[in-house]
């Protein structure tokens, strides 16, 4: 199995003008999870293990995966600057070392960075791949866009929040599914097996962040946390405490959505209140949900090493601590 940390580690980014391009070996160097590149290749394996094509359709996978990465944290360099947010894997965010308008352009250039690896694609798999790419980059853009709606909006469904976050964060997995295992030969059947498998452990993903964002470990969660709770920022804990509060609950929780300072003692109080309402069983349920549909797709493609990688995977997220 190809090695996407060398492979991401190899790209040279020593150009000039240093200004421009630093803060992208900033960024890249940062680490994550590699999630969305690692899943174009382990669905490549899933379907060469499968028996359909040899070795080198995992290698040819290689630069979509690359251009995966690369545009995942182009749109993290750009989210940042619209939220404000001053921690990224536990490192100062591009904006604030540098300043929003480096973290604009350089942002800009890793776009174009991501397109440069997907023209590498196989020429007989590149329109399709191609497609499938601007389709996966429309919908972050509209459910970033709604999420930023949101933030005006009274009142949010839980219903509209999972649609958002299907747009904004899980169709980046779903896609890198879909075309890993497509240039490899999946099957149409396939291909949307694993393409299902991506978008419920991106909704599972996404679920978990806003968990760990009020009860996780800030040595090991690599943000601030309870950043959600201080910017009112619409999640499925606030949505769910909103929708099930009493009348005097809801009040008081309403009241602290208008505090703008004491942010301490906000985080603790809004914490204190989802406590007492139960929303984060009431949001691990859901996540539970999306992960069991995850792993039922599974059951649709060849059964291998990769399948059972996936597997794993599928419930180290719903387990996640960072």
């Amino acid at each position: 199995m190809i090695d996407i940390n060398k492979a991401i580690e190899a790209l040279d980014w020593n150009k000039e003008p240093k200004g421009l391009y630093e803060p992208i070996a900033y960024t890249l160097a940062s680490g994550g999870k590699r999630l969305r590149p690692t899943l174009a290749l382990i669905a490549a394996d899933a379907i060469v293990n499968g028996g359909l094509l040899n070795g080198d359709a995992i290698e040819q996978t290689l630069p979509a995966a690359l251009a995966l990465e690369i545009f995942h944290n182009f749109t993290l360099l750009h989210d940042d600057v619209m939220d404000k947010a001053p921690v990224r894997r536990g490192r100062e965010t591009v904006h604030v070392k540098w300043n929003d308008n480096t973290a604009i352009l350089s942002g800009d250039q890793m776009l174009i960075e991501a397109y440069k690896q997907l023209a590498k694609v196989p020429a007989n798999k590149l329109p399709q791949v191609l497609n499938w790419f601007n389709e996966m980059a429309t919908a972050i853009c509209e459910g970033q866009q709604y999420d930023m709606d949101f933030e005006h909006m009274s009142q949010v469904s839980v219903d509209a929040y999972l649609q958002m976050i299907e747009k904004k964060t899980s169709v980046l997995l779903a896609y890198a599914m879909r075309i890993g295992g497509y240039i490899a030969g999946a099957t149409p059947a396939q291909q949307d097996a694993l393409y299902n498998y991506g978008l419920h452990i991106g909704m599972a993903f996404q679920i978990q962040d806003d968990i760990l964002d009020v009860y996780g470990d800030p040595a090991t969660f690599g943000k601030t946390i309870g950043g959600d709770i201080c910017s009112n920022k619409k999640t499925i804990l606030l949505i769910s405490a909103l929708e099930t509060a009493d009348a005097e609950t809801k009040a008081e929780l309403l009241q602290w959505l208008m505090t703008t300072d004491r942010n301490d003692q906000k985080v603790a109080e809004v914490t204190k209140l989802y406590n007492q309402l139960g929303v984060r069983q009431t949001c691990e349920a859901v996540m539970e949900e999306h992960t069991a549909q995850a792993l039922a797709q599974l059951d649709k493609l060849p059964q291998n090493e990769a399948i059972e990688h996936l597997r794993e995977l599928a419930e180290l997220l719903a387990t996640r601590k960072s």
